[in-house]
């Protein structure tokens, strides 16, 4: 018997904050299962942790065609069949839905079969699983106001972050005026993202012969290319697929540019690392947008748009940023403003109140 099922996949967005979440859990002494797809980036994760992985081997049906929705029935049947047997047989006190596919009908079972639901919303607004589970749920979470309907009273509690992350602050943000180089850290999200890999080593390379170190995370698929991008412009950057130890990162950081999802946010404000957002154009009901804009509202980011910006843009936008280290560490102040250092500790505790009740 696993006290808590974490349901949660598809993206870092969904999985690193559940995952933040299993740790502190397991810490109390419970006993954690993770429910996921066998196409979600948990299948390969969650190898490395010590939680039980049950992998449904369905995956999403948003942006799949028309195909795909005329056997989503069937699908959604099949995958809701496999979550009644997972959840019949692990007897969990608690399901925890954290985002993706997996939530949907993982805590339909866990309903059916009378298994208490907490769902926790990363985005600013919901994706269609957990719009879906809130009807349900016997507690609704949300990391950022206004997420939810306020008749659902859902409860703001910030976006749970890794325990490795929370006490780190960027350079930005521990120092005003640093020396040497200005360090700046290109992130396009857990898969990439082709449109900053594509822009950034020109754009760069318009700066002229300005001090400038580079990271850029570009997604597996790219790598090879991005990093002959930047050799063709002359420039030196370590390019990398993915990166693992993202507190090294943050810390060692000036700036950084990057998409807008959930997590990434979180992570910013929760260091102090002023940033240029680029909103994903294709996410979901446009949620990066209005993830971007809650960084931005107090001017801890600058907001690009992707589909309407122009070239010398982000040019322009880099030699604001790179070229004024006391505003940079305005932003980061700002940035720190808005960081709900406690979210894992608060949503936990959600959780050890449904544990310890039944």
């Amino acid at each position: 018997m696993s006290a808590v099922l974490m349901m949660a996949g598809g993206t870092g967005g969904h999985v690193f904050p559940a995952l933040a979440v299993a740790d502190a859990l397991r810490a109390e002494g419970l006993e954690v299962a993770w429910l996921g797809t066998t196409r979600g980036m948990e299948a390969r994760l969650l190898a490395q942790q010590p939680y039980p992985l049950h992998l449904l081997s369905i995956e999403g049906l948003r942006g799949r065609g028309p195909i795909a929705w005329l056997s989503a029935p069937m699908k959604l049947a099949l995958a809701l069949m496999q979550c009644l047997c997972i959840v019949r047989r692990l007897r969990p006190r608690l399901a925890v839905g954290m985002g993706g596919f997996a939530s949907g009908p993982g805590g339909v079972a866990a309903r059916l079969l009378g298994v208490p639901l907490i769902i926790h919303e990363q985005n600013a607004i919901p994706g269609t699983t957990n719009r879906l589970l809130a009807r349900l749920a016997n507690r609704v979470l949300q990391a950022m106001p206004d997420a939810f309907p306020s008749s659902l009273g859902a409860i703001t509690t910030g976006n749970p972050v890794r325990a490795a992350i929370v006490d780190v602050r960027s350079r930005a943000a521990r120092e005003p005026y640093p020396s040497g180089r200005v360090r700046l850290l290109v992130l396009g999200g857990s898969q990439g993202a082709r449109w900053l890999n594509e822009s950034l080593p020109a754009a760069l390379a318009a700066l002229g012969d300005r001090p400038i170190e580079i990271r850029h995370q570009s997604g597996g698929a790219e790598r090879a290319e991005t990093a002959a991008r930047y050799a063709a412009h002359g420039l030196t950057a370590e390019v990398h697929d993915f990166f693992d130890d993202m507190a090294e990162h943050y810390a060692w950081a000036d700036a950084a540019v990057c998409r807008a999802g959930a997590l990434t946010v979180s992570e910013l404000a929760t260091v102090g690392l002023p940033s240029i957002l680029v909103p994903f154009p294709h996410a979901t009901d446009n949620h990066q947008q209005a993830n971007a804009n809650w960084l931005a509202s107090t001017g801890a980011a600058e907001v690009l748009i992707q589909q309407t910006v122009r070239e010398g843009d982000l040019t322009a936008t880099l030699a604001r940023l790179i070229g004024e280290p006391a505003r940079r560490h305005a932003m980061a102040m700002r940035a720190l403003a808005l960081a709900q250092g406690a979210a894992t500790a608060t949503v936990t505790a959600h959780c050890l109140e449904f544990c310890r009740d039944t």
